[in-house]
Protein backbone atom coordinates (compact mmCIF):
# COMPACT_ATOMS: atom_id res chain seq x y z
CA UNK A 1 0.00 0.00 0.00
CA UNK A 2 0.71 3.64 -0.32
CA UNK A 3 4.16 1.94 -2.79
CA UNK A 4 4.30 4.88 -5.14
CA UNK A 5 4.00 7.72 -2.79
CA UNK A 6 6.53 6.46 -0.30
CA UNK A 7 8.85 5.59 -2.92
CA UNK A 8 8.89 9.58 -3.77
CA UNK A 9 8.86 11.03 -0.24
CA UNK A 10 11.74 8.50 0.82
CA UNK A 11 13.39 9.52 -2.66
CA UNK A 12 12.79 13.50 -1.26
CA UNK A 13 14.24 12.79 1.95
CA UNK A 14 17.12 10.66 0.82
CA UNK A 15 18.66 13.86 -1.30
CA UNK A 16 17.87 16.17 2.14
CA UNK A 17 19.99 13.47 4.23
CA UNK A 18 22.82 14.33 2.13
CA UNK A 19 23.06 18.04 2.54
CA UNK A 20 24.75 19.04 5.69
CA UNK A 21 22.62 22.99 6.47
CA UNK A 22 19.57 23.50 4.70
CA UNK A 23 18.81 26.91 2.98
CA UNK A 24 15.44 27.97 2.26
CA UNK A 25 15.79 26.93 -1.37
CA UNK A 26 16.58 23.80 -0.51
CA UNK A 27 13.58 22.73 1.63
CA UNK A 28 10.98 24.76 -1.36
CA UNK A 29 12.30 22.21 -3.84
CA UNK A 30 11.96 19.39 -1.44
CA UNK A 31 8.34 20.44 -0.52
CA UNK A 32 7.66 21.26 -4.24
CA UNK A 33 8.56 17.47 -5.15
CA UNK A 34 6.52 16.52 -1.98
CA UNK A 35 3.75 18.51 -3.51
CA UNK A 36 4.11 16.74 -7.01
CA UNK A 37 3.57 13.31 -5.19
CA UNK A 38 0.69 13.73 -3.06
CA UNK A 39 -0.93 15.41 -6.36
CA UNK A 40 0.28 12.49 -8.03
CA UNK A 41 -1.29 10.09 -5.75
CA UNK A 42 -4.33 11.40 -6.18
CA UNK A 43 -4.70 13.73 -2.78
CA UNK A 44 -6.78 16.44 -3.14
CA UNK A 45 -5.67 19.75 -4.68
CA UNK A 46 -7.05 22.02 -1.29
CA UNK A 47 -5.87 19.28 1.12
CA UNK A 48 -2.08 19.13 -0.66
CA UNK A 49 -2.07 22.90 -0.77
CA UNK A 50 -2.83 23.24 3.25
CA UNK A 51 -0.50 20.51 3.79
CA UNK A 52 2.94 22.26 2.11
CA UNK A 53 1.65 25.52 3.39
CA UNK A 54 1.94 23.96 7.25
CA UNK A 55 5.06 22.40 6.45
CA UNK A 56 6.48 25.16 4.97
CA UNK A 57 5.84 27.43 8.01
CA UNK A 58 7.22 24.81 10.15
CA UNK A 59 10.22 24.22 8.12
CA UNK A 60 11.89 27.54 7.14
CA UNK A 61 12.33 28.53 10.85
CA UNK A 62 15.66 29.60 12.32
CA UNK A 63 15.43 26.05 14.19
CA UNK A 64 15.55 23.81 11.50
CA UNK A 65 17.45 25.95 8.79
CA UNK A 66 20.45 26.25 11.80
CA UNK A 67 19.29 23.17 13.82
CA UNK A 68 22.36 20.54 14.47
CA UNK A 69 20.28 17.40 12.17
CA UNK A 70 18.51 19.81 10.14
CA UNK A 71 17.56 16.82 6.93
CA UNK A 72 15.55 14.75 10.37
CA UNK A 73 14.24 17.95 11.46
CA UNK A 74 12.45 18.29 7.88
CA UNK A 75 11.29 14.73 8.36
CA UNK A 76 10.22 14.84 11.89
CA UNK A 77 8.00 17.87 10.73
CA UNK A 78 6.65 16.18 7.68
CA UNK A 79 5.70 12.65 9.95
CA UNK A 80 4.05 15.02 12.52
CA UNK A 81 1.63 16.85 10.00
CA UNK A 82 1.28 13.79 7.53
CA UNK A 83 -0.08 12.12 10.89
CA UNK A 84 -2.52 14.97 11.13
CA UNK A 85 -3.76 14.61 7.61
CA UNK A 86 -4.18 11.27 8.53
CA UNK A 87 -7.01 11.50 11.49
CA UNK A 88 -4.52 12.57 14.35
CA UNK A 89 -5.48 9.94 17.27
CA UNK A 90 -6.60 6.74 16.79
CA UNK A 91 -10.63 7.22 16.66
CA UNK A 92 -11.93 4.43 18.52
CA UNK A 93 -15.76 3.21 18.18
CA UNK A 94 -18.61 4.73 20.38
CA UNK A 95 -20.55 2.01 22.50
CA UNK A 96 -23.87 3.24 23.77
CA UNK A 97 -23.89 3.22 27.26
CA UNK A 98 -26.86 0.46 27.43
CA UNK A 99 -26.65 -1.99 24.67
CA UNK A 100 -27.02 -2.81 22.01
CA UNK A 101 -24.78 -0.59 20.58
CA UNK A 102 -25.71 0.24 16.52
CA UNK A 103 -23.36 0.36 13.97
CA UNK A 104 -25.17 1.62 10.64
CA UNK A 105 -23.20 0.67 7.17
CA UNK A 106 -23.77 2.80 4.43
CA UNK A 107 -21.91 3.48 0.63
CA UNK A 108 -22.21 2.47 -2.76
CA UNK A 109 -22.85 -0.44 -4.31
CA UNK A 110 -19.61 -2.87 -4.59
CA UNK A 111 -18.00 -0.90 -2.04
CA UNK A 112 -18.00 -3.90 -0.09
CA UNK A 113 -20.51 -3.32 2.54
CA UNK A 114 -21.66 -6.84 2.88
CA UNK A 115 -17.79 -8.50 3.31
CA UNK A 116 -17.17 -5.70 5.73
CA UNK A 117 -19.73 -6.14 7.61
CA UNK A 118 -18.84 -9.98 8.18
CA UNK A 119 -15.35 -8.53 9.05
CA UNK A 120 -16.31 -6.23 11.74
CA UNK A 121 -18.24 -8.36 13.32
CA UNK A 122 -15.43 -10.87 13.04
CA UNK A 123 -12.69 -8.07 14.68
CA UNK A 124 -15.50 -7.20 17.28
CA UNK A 125 -16.17 -11.01 18.69
CA UNK A 126 -12.14 -10.72 18.91
CA UNK A 127 -12.25 -8.18 21.10
CA UNK A 128 -14.76 -9.87 23.50
CA UNK A 129 -18.24 -8.52 21.98
CA UNK A 130 -21.29 -10.11 20.59
CA UNK A 131 -23.06 -8.52 17.66
CA UNK A 132 -26.13 -9.18 15.20
CA UNK A 133 -25.45 -8.76 11.75
CA UNK A 134 -29.08 -7.43 10.45
CA UNK A 135 -29.94 -7.89 6.52
CA UNK A 136 -31.57 -4.22 5.72
CA UNK A 137 -30.62 -4.10 2.34
CA UNK A 138 -33.24 -5.94 0.29
CA UNK A 139 -32.79 -4.94 -3.08
CA UNK A 140 -29.43 -6.46 -4.22
CA UNK A 141 -30.22 -9.80 -5.55
CA UNK A 142 -28.60 -12.64 -3.22
CA UNK A 143 -27.67 -9.39 -0.56
CA UNK A 144 -29.32 -11.16 2.06
CA UNK A 145 -28.42 -15.26 1.53
CA UNK A 146 -24.44 -13.56 1.17
CA UNK A 147 -24.92 -12.12 4.27
CA UNK A 148 -26.21 -15.51 5.80
CA UNK A 149 -22.93 -16.76 4.35
CA UNK A 150 -20.48 -14.29 5.95
CA UNK A 151 -22.40 -14.59 8.93
CA UNK A 152 -21.81 -18.44 9.23
CA UNK A 153 -17.78 -17.66 8.44
CA UNK A 154 -17.55 -15.24 11.00
CA UNK A 155 -19.72 -17.25 13.59
CA UNK A 156 -22.04 -14.57 13.81
CA UNK A 157 -26.17 -14.85 13.58
CA UNK A 158 -27.91 -12.98 11.33
CA UNK A 159 -31.39 -11.56 11.37
CA UNK A 160 -33.81 -10.95 8.19
CA UNK A 161 -37.49 -10.28 7.22
CA UNK A 162 -36.97 -11.22 4.08
CA UNK A 163 -36.89 -8.76 0.95
CA UNK A 164 -40.37 -7.60 1.23
CA UNK A 165 -40.19 -5.45 4.75
CA UNK A 166 -39.35 -1.61 4.79
CA UNK A 167 -35.49 -1.14 5.89
CA UNK A 168 -36.63 1.35 8.64
CA UNK A 169 -38.32 -1.71 10.01
CA UNK A 170 -36.03 -4.70 9.54
CA UNK A 171 -33.67 -2.45 11.41
CA UNK A 172 -36.24 -1.73 14.29
CA UNK A 173 -36.86 -5.05 14.84
CA UNK A 174 -33.27 -6.38 14.11
CA UNK A 175 -32.17 -3.89 17.48
CA UNK A 176 -35.37 -5.37 19.49
CA UNK A 177 -33.98 -9.27 18.28
CA UNK A 178 -30.47 -8.06 19.83
CA UNK A 179 -31.76 -6.45 22.96
CA UNK A 180 -33.94 -9.95 23.63
CA UNK A 181 -31.16 -12.23 22.25
CA UNK A 182 -28.18 -10.82 24.56
CA UNK A 183 -26.76 -8.91 22.05
CA UNK A 184 -24.51 -5.99 22.52
CA UNK A 185 -23.50 -4.85 18.77
CA UNK A 186 -25.94 -4.22 16.17
CA UNK A 187 -24.33 -4.31 12.50
CA UNK A 188 -26.91 -2.89 9.77
CA UNK A 189 -26.31 -3.70 6.35
CA UNK A 190 -27.97 -1.38 4.07
CA UNK A 191 -28.54 -0.77 0.63
CA UNK A 192 -26.29 0.68 -1.85
CA UNK A 193 -26.92 1.99 -5.70
CA UNK A 194 -24.39 2.57 -8.36
CA UNK A 195 -24.03 6.61 -7.37
CA UNK A 196 -25.52 8.85 -4.79
CA UNK A 197 -29.25 9.49 -5.28
CA UNK A 198 -31.89 11.12 -3.28
CA UNK A 199 -34.12 7.36 -3.17
CA UNK A 200 -30.88 5.74 -1.52
CA UNK A 201 -30.28 9.04 1.00
CA UNK A 202 -34.39 9.43 1.54
CA UNK A 203 -34.05 5.42 2.73
CA UNK A 204 -30.89 5.48 5.34
CA UNK A 205 -31.82 9.02 6.24
CA UNK A 206 -35.45 6.58 7.47
CA UNK A 207 -32.64 3.75 8.92
CA UNK A 208 -31.53 6.38 10.92
CA UNK A 209 -34.28 8.22 12.43
CA UNK A 210 -35.57 4.22 13.24
CA UNK A 211 -32.60 3.36 15.39
CA UNK A 212 -30.48 6.45 15.86
CA UNK A 213 -27.34 4.54 15.57
CA UNK A 214 -23.72 5.41 17.28
CA UNK A 215 -22.05 5.09 14.35
CA UNK A 216 -22.79 5.78 10.56
CA UNK A 217 -19.43 4.22 9.31
CA UNK A 218 -19.30 4.65 5.51
CA UNK A 219 -17.31 1.98 3.64
CA UNK A 220 -15.83 3.34 0.32
CA UNK A 221 -12.89 1.65 -1.85
CA UNK A 222 -9.66 3.35 -1.53
CA UNK A 223 -8.68 2.33 -5.04
CA UNK A 224 -11.18 5.07 -6.45
CA UNK A 225 -9.02 7.74 -5.36
CA UNK A 226 -10.87 11.17 -5.43
CA UNK A 227 -14.32 9.30 -6.48
CA UNK A 228 -13.78 7.92 -2.72
CA UNK A 229 -13.64 11.64 -1.23
CA UNK A 230 -16.88 12.70 -3.47
CA UNK A 231 -18.70 9.96 -2.02
CA UNK A 232 -17.62 10.31 1.62
CA UNK A 233 -18.19 13.98 0.85
CA UNK A 234 -21.99 13.11 -0.45
CA UNK A 235 -22.87 10.61 1.92
CA UNK A 236 -21.40 13.13 5.11
CA UNK A 237 -23.83 16.01 4.16
CA UNK A 238 -26.80 13.99 4.04
CA UNK A 239 -26.57 11.24 6.83
CA UNK A 240 -23.74 13.11 8.91
CA UNK A 241 -21.55 9.89 8.47
CA UNK A 242 -19.22 9.40 11.68
CA UNK A 243 -16.11 7.87 9.92
CA UNK A 244 -15.03 5.77 6.97
CA UNK A 245 -14.40 2.19 6.57
CA UNK A 246 -11.38 2.03 3.75
CA UNK A 247 -11.57 -1.29 1.73
CA UNK A 248 -8.72 -2.60 -0.45
CA UNK A 249 -5.95 -0.37 0.83
CA UNK A 250 -3.54 -2.94 0.83
CA UNK A 251 -3.96 -2.73 -3.17
CA UNK A 252 -3.94 1.06 -3.32
CA UNK A 253 -0.38 2.16 -4.38
CA UNK A 254 -1.31 6.02 -4.34
CA UNK A 255 -2.96 6.58 -1.03
CA UNK A 256 -5.32 9.94 -2.47
CA UNK A 257 -8.60 8.62 -0.47
CA UNK A 258 -6.35 7.71 2.77
CA UNK A 259 -4.81 11.42 2.82
CA UNK A 260 -7.81 12.97 1.72
CA UNK A 261 -10.95 11.63 3.36
CA UNK A 262 -10.18 13.48 6.89
CA UNK A 263 -9.10 16.62 5.38
CA UNK A 264 -12.49 16.72 3.30
CA UNK A 265 -15.44 15.50 5.33
CA UNK A 266 -13.62 16.24 9.17
CA UNK A 267 -14.33 12.71 9.77
CA UNK A 268 -11.89 9.26 10.78
CA UNK A 269 -10.97 6.48 8.91
CA UNK A 270 -11.58 3.92 11.38
CA UNK A 271 -10.78 0.96 9.96
CA UNK A 272 -9.06 -0.57 6.77
CA UNK A 273 -9.73 -3.47 4.72
CA UNK A 274 -6.17 -4.90 4.12
CA UNK A 275 -7.45 -8.14 2.01
CA UNK A 276 -9.66 -10.73 0.92
CA UNK A 277 -9.82 -13.11 4.33
CA UNK A 278 -12.54 -12.06 6.90
CA UNK A 279 -9.65 -11.07 9.52
CA UNK A 280 -7.98 -8.85 7.26
CA UNK A 281 -9.69 -5.48 8.66
CA UNK A 282 -7.51 -3.58 10.64
CA UNK A 283 -8.17 -0.59 13.25
CA UNK A 284 -6.46 2.30 11.35
CA UNK A 285 -3.46 4.57 13.37
CA UNK A 286 -3.16 7.71 11.53
CA UNK A 287 0.75 7.76 13.08
CA UNK A 288 1.66 4.22 12.55
CA UNK A 289 0.17 4.64 8.86
CA UNK A 290 2.48 7.50 8.38
CA UNK A 291 5.66 6.24 9.71
CA UNK A 292 4.97 3.20 7.17
CA UNK A 293 4.26 5.82 4.66
CA UNK A 294 8.07 7.09 5.20
CA UNK A 295 9.88 4.28 5.30
CA UNK A 296 10.21 4.07 9.17
CA UNK A 297 7.97 0.82 9.48
CA UNK A 298 4.76 0.17 11.79
CA UNK A 299 6.53 -2.28 14.64
CA UNK A 300 3.55 -1.90 16.92
CA UNK A 301 1.06 -3.10 14.35
CA UNK A 302 3.69 -6.18 13.76
CA UNK A 303 3.63 -6.80 17.33
CA UNK A 304 0.14 -7.21 17.52
CA UNK A 305 0.01 -9.26 14.65
CA UNK A 306 2.18 -11.58 15.71
CA UNK A 307 0.18 -11.55 19.13
CA UNK A 308 -2.95 -12.38 17.48
CA UNK A 309 -1.03 -15.19 15.43
CA UNK A 310 1.24 -16.87 17.37
CA UNK A 311 -0.05 -19.23 20.41
CA UNK A 312 1.60 -18.39 24.12
CA UNK A 313 1.05 -21.80 25.07
CA UNK A 314 2.88 -23.30 22.00
CA UNK A 315 5.55 -20.87 22.12
CA UNK A 316 6.13 -21.64 25.65
CA UNK A 317 6.32 -25.93 24.68
CA UNK A 318 8.32 -24.63 21.89
CA UNK A 319 10.83 -22.80 24.53
CA UNK A 320 11.36 -25.80 25.89
CA UNK A 321 12.01 -28.10 23.67
CA UNK A 322 14.73 -25.18 22.65
CA UNK A 323 16.32 -25.36 26.27
CA UNK A 324 16.52 -29.48 25.90
CA UNK A 325 17.93 -29.46 22.21
CA UNK A 326 14.77 -31.27 21.02
CA UNK A 327 13.75 -28.51 18.09
CA UNK A 328 12.29 -30.91 15.00
CA UNK A 329 11.09 -30.00 11.77
CA UNK A 330 7.17 -30.38 13.50
CA UNK A 331 8.44 -27.37 15.48
CA UNK A 332 9.81 -25.60 12.66
CA UNK A 333 6.99 -26.43 10.34
CA UNK A 334 4.52 -24.82 13.40
CA UNK A 335 6.90 -21.73 13.19
CA UNK A 336 6.42 -21.31 9.80
CA UNK A 337 2.87 -21.83 9.57
CA UNK A 338 1.84 -19.47 12.49
CA UNK A 339 4.30 -16.86 11.05
CA UNK A 340 2.16 -16.72 7.62
CA UNK A 341 -0.80 -16.61 9.27
CA UNK A 342 0.18 -12.40 10.19
CA UNK A 343 -0.20 -11.87 6.68
CA UNK A 344 1.54 -11.92 3.18
CA UNK A 345 5.01 -11.21 2.90
CA UNK A 346 5.01 -8.08 1.86
CA UNK A 347 2.78 -6.59 4.33
CA UNK A 348 5.05 -8.04 7.44
CA UNK A 349 8.10 -6.92 5.86
CA UNK A 350 6.80 -3.20 5.18
CA UNK A 351 6.45 -3.32 8.88
CA UNK A 352 9.95 -3.50 10.10
CA UNK A 353 11.69 -0.40 10.30
CA UNK A 354 14.50 0.22 7.67
CA UNK A 355 12.76 -1.74 5.52
CA UNK A 356 10.23 0.14 4.35
CA UNK A 357 12.16 1.84 1.40
CA UNK A 358 13.29 -1.43 0.16
CA UNK A 359 9.62 -2.95 -0.26
CA UNK A 360 9.24 -1.55 -3.78
CA UNK A 361 12.63 -3.26 -4.97
CA UNK A 362 11.52 -6.20 -3.56
CA UNK A 363 8.42 -6.35 -5.34
CA UNK A 364 7.58 -8.70 -8.19
CA UNK A 365 10.02 -11.26 -8.89
CA UNK A 366 12.14 -11.57 -5.51
CA UNK A 367 8.35 -11.20 -3.77
CA UNK A 368 7.06 -14.24 -5.47
CA UNK A 369 10.60 -16.08 -4.81
CA UNK A 370 10.23 -15.32 -1.15
CA UNK A 371 6.69 -16.46 -1.00
CA UNK A 372 7.47 -19.59 -3.40
CA UNK A 373 10.66 -20.58 -0.89
CA UNK A 374 7.74 -20.74 2.07
CA UNK A 375 5.87 -23.26 0.26
CA UNK A 376 8.25 -25.34 -1.02
CA UNK A 377 9.61 -25.51 2.68
CA UNK A 378 6.21 -26.26 3.54
CA UNK A 379 6.02 -28.86 0.93
CA UNK A 380 9.43 -30.76 1.36
CA UNK A 381 8.64 -31.13 5.37
CA UNK A 382 4.94 -32.29 4.12
CA UNK A 383 6.54 -35.02 2.09
CA UNK A 384 8.52 -36.56 5.24
CA UNK A 385 7.26 -39.10 7.35
CA UNK A 386 6.35 -38.27 11.55
CA UNK A 387 9.75 -40.24 12.33
CA UNK A 388 11.78 -38.28 9.91
CA UNK A 389 10.16 -34.83 11.31
CA UNK A 390 11.19 -36.17 14.35
CA UNK A 391 14.46 -37.36 14.14
CA UNK A 392 15.89 -35.54 11.33
CA UNK A 393 18.91 -37.77 10.94
CA UNK A 394 17.75 -40.57 9.59
CA UNK A 395 16.98 -38.51 6.57
CA UNK A 396 20.10 -40.52 4.18
CA UNK A 397 20.63 -40.65 0.31
CA UNK A 398 17.24 -42.73 -0.67
CA UNK A 399 14.88 -40.73 1.75
CA UNK A 400 15.99 -37.54 0.32
CA UNK A 401 15.18 -38.58 -3.14
CA UNK A 402 11.97 -39.82 -1.67
CA UNK A 403 11.09 -36.34 -0.32
CA UNK A 404 11.79 -34.63 -3.46
CA UNK A 405 9.94 -36.87 -5.57
CA UNK A 406 6.80 -36.19 -2.91
CA UNK A 407 7.29 -32.54 -2.94
CA UNK A 408 7.56 -31.77 -6.08
CA UNK A 409 11.15 -30.54 -5.84
CA UNK A 410 14.82 -31.38 -6.45
CA UNK A 411 17.37 -33.22 -4.31
CA UNK A 412 19.07 -29.99 -4.10
CA UNK A 413 16.30 -27.93 -2.33
CA UNK A 414 16.34 -30.78 0.06
CA UNK A 415 20.09 -30.64 1.22
CA UNK A 416 19.60 -26.89 1.40
CA UNK A 417 16.41 -27.10 3.67
CA UNK A 418 18.29 -29.61 6.23
CA UNK A 419 21.78 -27.55 5.75
CA UNK A 420 19.22 -24.49 6.66
CA UNK A 421 17.88 -26.43 9.34
CA UNK A 422 20.81 -26.98 11.26
CA UNK A 423 21.93 -24.22 10.88
CA UNK A 424 19.13 -23.07 12.58
CA UNK A 425 19.06 -24.99 15.24
CA UNK A 426 23.13 -24.37 16.17
CA UNK A 427 21.66 -20.36 16.24
CA UNK A 428 18.89 -21.48 18.39
CA UNK A 429 21.19 -23.50 21.15
CA UNK A 430 23.30 -20.41 21.46
CA UNK A 431 20.52 -18.08 22.27
CA UNK A 432 18.87 -20.59 24.64
CA UNK A 433 22.32 -20.78 26.38
CA UNK A 434 22.93 -17.36 26.53
CA UNK A 435 19.27 -17.09 28.24
CA UNK A 436 17.50 -15.11 25.81
CA UNK A 437 14.86 -17.44 25.40
CA UNK A 438 12.22 -16.55 22.73
CA UNK A 439 12.24 -12.70 23.06
CA UNK A 440 15.64 -12.88 21.74
CA UNK A 441 14.46 -15.35 18.77
CA UNK A 442 12.38 -13.20 17.13
CA UNK A 443 12.66 -10.39 14.74
CA UNK A 444 15.94 -8.10 14.78
CA UNK A 445 14.14 -5.06 17.49
CA UNK A 446 11.39 -6.74 18.68
CA UNK A 447 12.35 -8.19 21.92
CA UNK A 448 10.79 -5.58 25.03
CA UNK A 449 9.05 -3.51 22.77
CA UNK A 450 5.52 -2.33 23.92
CA UNK A 451 2.72 -0.32 22.90
CA UNK A 452 3.39 2.56 25.09
CA UNK A 453 3.44 4.87 22.32
CA UNK A 454 4.06 5.56 18.53
CA UNK A 455 7.74 4.40 19.06
CA UNK A 456 8.13 1.07 20.92
CA UNK A 457 8.62 1.59 24.83
CA UNK A 458 9.90 -1.15 27.37
CA UNK A 459 7.89 -4.23 28.49
CA UNK A 460 8.13 -3.65 32.12
CA UNK A 461 6.59 -0.50 31.89
CA UNK A 462 3.95 -1.16 29.92
CA UNK A 463 3.29 -5.06 31.70
CA UNK A 464 3.54 -6.80 28.50
CA UNK A 465 5.22 -10.28 27.47
CA UNK A 466 6.98 -9.56 24.36
CA UNK A 467 5.63 -11.86 21.75
CA UNK A 468 6.74 -15.29 20.56
CA UNK A 469 9.24 -15.37 18.24
CA UNK A 470 8.98 -16.72 14.94
CA UNK A 471 11.94 -16.69 12.02
CA UNK A 472 11.76 -16.52 8.59
CA UNK A 473 12.14 -20.17 7.29
CA UNK A 474 14.38 -19.56 4.65
CA UNK A 475 17.75 -18.45 3.71
CA UNK A 476 19.71 -16.65 0.77
CA UNK A 477 20.51 -18.50 -2.10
Amino acid sequence: MFESLSDKLQNVFQRLRGKGALTEQDVSEALREVRLALLEADVNLKVVKDFIARIRERAVGVEVLEGLHPAQQVIKIVDEELTGLLGGDQSPLTFAPRPPTVLMLCGLQGAGKTTHAGKLAALLRRQGRNPLLVAADIYRPAAIKQLQVVGEQVKTPVFTLGDKADPAQIARQGVAEAALGGQDVVILDTAGRLQIDAALMEELQRVKAAVGPQEILLVVDAMTGQEAVNVAQGFNEALDITGVILTKLDGDARGGAALSVKGITGKPIKYVGVGEKMDALEVFYPDRMASRILGMGDVLTLIEKAEAALDEKKALEFEKKLRQNKFDFEDYLDQMRQMRRMGPLDQILGMIPGLGGQIGKLQGADMELGEKQLRQVEAIICSMTVQERREPALINGSRRRRIAAGSGTTIQDVNRLLAQFEQMKKMMRGLTQGDMGLAGAGLPGMAGAGRGGKHAGSNKKNKRKPPPAFKFPFGRR
